[in-house]
Order: C-alpha cells, then structure tokens, then sequence
C-alpha cells in the first residue's frame, strides 16, 4: 500500500475525543458524581444552630442539607465549581458561589465559619496550599476542618505502577481531573504548611479482614498500603503566628 492511499484512508477514520480537563471537565460528570453525602463529617459536628460552615466542592448540597437538618448549623455555604450541581445545592444551602475556589474571591468577611470541609477536593487543584491559606482566615479561632483525598500509597495503584500502567478513569483515585497526589504524611505536612494544627490523620473507611491481618501482623508499619482515602481532621489555632 503506497503513502497516498494509506494518507487518504487514515483521514476518513474517526477522530477520537480527547478527554477534556479542567472546568470543561466536570460537565461530563454523571449528575451521581455530585451527590455524594458526608454523613460521618455531620456525625462529628457539634449540635450549634448558631453555627457557620463553609464547603469547598459542596457538590448538589446533600452534606450541608443534612448538617442543618441535624442543626450542626444555621447557615450552611458553599463553593462549586459545576454549574448544574451548584444550581442543584442552592435549593438547599444558605448561599452557593460557582466558580473556581483557586480563582475566586471569596465574599465573606474574616473568622466567619466554624468550619469548613474539603471532601475529595484539594487533588483536583492547581495549588492546593494557596487554597488553604486563602481559607484559613476565614476561620474562627478553633474553627474545625474535616478534609480527604485519595491515597497514592495504596496497594491497588502501587501494583498498577508495577505493571508499568498509569490508567486514568471518570472517578475513584483515578480520576482524570486530579491534579495532585497525596499521601497521609505529605496530606498532613500540606496542612501544617499552611499554619493548620492537625489533630489526627488516617484512613477514612475501616480494613478488611485480609488488610486487618496484614497490618496485625507487620505492627502497623504497612498500613498506609491499606489506606485507600486519607481523612484529616485539623483546626485554625487559636494564636495563629
């Protein structure tokens, strides 16, 4: 087959799409990649109606619609960055601001919300640690944090790496718009960082019996291999220096 024919046959295939990234992104999203609801972060709030939280990728709103159902506060905001989810959220949050976090300015003033939550959100920036000191002032001395992301640590991806593979996907630890990687010390040292006291790392759903086991068995020196999410729980100290 000469050059010609095998030009002309090679412009009469199909163009395959390009995954897209970025804000472009999250439009092709299932409308279920937004709904997900933190119930253990609501569990761990104290009962205060008189309270503010603030949610980085608040999604459609499910968390912060059962946190004032629960009267963990009384004004509930977020921040979305897809427009739909963010229209979604507003029937049932206080106040919803679509955009970007990393290259919005915020309205509110400063020491404004008692917490503020970043559930699988700060793997999808550009810079996260910006993020979090243009968050920090908007705490109140105490104020709470509750954040988490996939583990780069654990097993699953370590032997995809193995195998030479890096296979990305529309959601899970794999997800194509993640940007960053984390794993539980670089999570925590991120939050120091920014002038956050961390109060406690680790993982975010318990072991099976096989990874019980294991770590039973190696003292707990392998349990960042099991860690599938890393969960943090920090605080704005009181005498920020």
């Amino acid at each position: 087959m000469n050059l010609e024919v095998k030009r002309a046959r090679a412009n009469t295939q199909p163009v395959k799409q390009v995954p897209q990234y970025g804000v472009d992104a999250y439009s092709l999203k299932v409308p279920t990649y937004f709904a997900g609801v933190r119930t253990d972060y609501v569990e761990e709030l104290p009962v205060n109606p008189d309270a503010c939280i603030l949610e980085i990728g608040c999604g459609s709103g499910g968390t912060g619609a059962l946190a004032l159902s629960h009267k963990k506060c009384g004004r509930y905001c977020g921040v979305e960055i897809d427009h739909q989810a963010s229209e979604n959220a507003r029937l049932s949050l206080t106040e919803v601001v679509t955009g970007n976090i990393e290259e919005l300015d915020l309205p509110w003033p400063r020491e404004q919300f008692d917490a503020v939550i970043l559930s699988e959100v700060l793997e999808h920036l550009v810079d996260p640690w910006a993020v979090m000191r243009k968050l920090r002032p908007l705490l109140k001395p105490g104020g709470l944090v509750f954040a988490s992301s996939p583990n780069v640590c654990h097993h699953h991806l370590i032997a995809m790496l193995l195998r030479g593979e890096w296979n990305l996907s529309d959601f899970g630890p794999m997800d194509r718009t993640h940007l960053r990687w984390f794993t539980l010390k670089s999570y925590r040292a991120l939050f120091e960082s920014c002038g956050y006291r961390v109060d406690w790392v680790g993982e975010h759903a318990p072991f099976n019996t096989k990874a019980r086991i294991v770590n039973f068995f190696t003292f707990g020196r392998l349990k960042h291999l099991f860690t599938g999410q890393v969960d943090l729980r920090a605080h704005c100290p009181c005498n920020p220096q």
